[in-house]
């Protein structure tokens, strides 16, 4: 309820991104005999911006519990010599991750948004996402 109108009033859904729901992602880990296997909710296409929802029946995660997860799919970007950009939500709160891979791996995260506690939160995280949805098309 969250993430798709989001997205639809950032421009997520129209070219040249595509939107792939229940993408698979694998990551071959540094000592080449381990790979981590995982199922992405949400995938904007470019391959550098991934949205991951967390879903709770019961219980209500943390958005932080998401970040080591969407690290681990934004390592497995094609393109590594492009920074991905990442959004996690927990349908209350946002935090958007930077991850850069040239040398090594580096990362960033914002600030917790909270888009239901003032309009001007709901504000801010559409304005990041046009941003960066004019940053990963470039």
């Amino acid at each position: 309820m969250l993430v798709s109108p989001i997205l639809a009033q950032a421009g997520f859904y129209d070219p040249p991104f595509r939107i792939k729901a229940e993408s698979s992602v694998e990551l071959l880990l540094d000592d080449g005999e381990e790979i981590l296997r995982g199922r992405i909710d949400v995938l904007v296409l470019e391959n550098n911006f991934w949205v991951m929802v967390l879903e709770s029946k019961k219980t209500t995660l943390s958005v932080w519990t998401a970040i080591p997860q969407a690290l681990a799919y934004l390592m497995a970007n094609p393109n590594q010599d492009k920074p991905g950009f990442g959004m996690v939500t927990n349908g209350d709160d946002i935090v958007f991750i930077k991850l850069t891979q040239q040398n090594s791996p580096q990362y960033d995260l914002s600030r917790v948004f909270a888009p239901f506690t003032s309009a001007k939160e709901l504000y801010k995280v559409l304005q990041i996402l046009k941003h960066l949805g004019q940053i990963i098309t470039i």
